[in-house]
């Protein structure tokens, strides 16, 4: 169990819709604050709140050049993220629920 209590901090920052958008789009190309915060309709503190989330859940990478700040999709980490999205699903089929 410890390993699931481990992935409740993840899969909190999973459970938005707009973290969700950011990490589809840094799946196909890093992007810096600026890039992220034309595509949504957000104020520039609440992206930094989610990138901030997403950063520290060690979900996204983000580096300095110059005064921007670039993120960039952590992908040592996406093969066991979907390791327990995984279980977790097989765990809601075994009761009968809809994953």
């Amino acid at each position: 169990m410890d390993c699931f209590k481990a992935s409740i901090p993840i899969l909190k920052v999973l459970c938005d819709e707009t973290r969700l958008a950011i990490l589809s789009m840094l799946s196909h190309s890093e992007m810096n604050g600026c890039e992220i915060n034309r595509a949504f309709s957000c104020s520039q503190p609440t992206i930094s709140y989610h990138m901030k989330l997403l950063v520290d859940a060690q979900l996204v990478h983000a580096r300095r050049e110059g005064c921007a700040v670039v993120y960039s999709s952590n992908e040592e980490i996406w093969p066991h993220v979907r390791d327990l999205l995984d279980v977790l699903c097989a765990a809601a089929r075994q009761k009968g629920e809809q994953p």
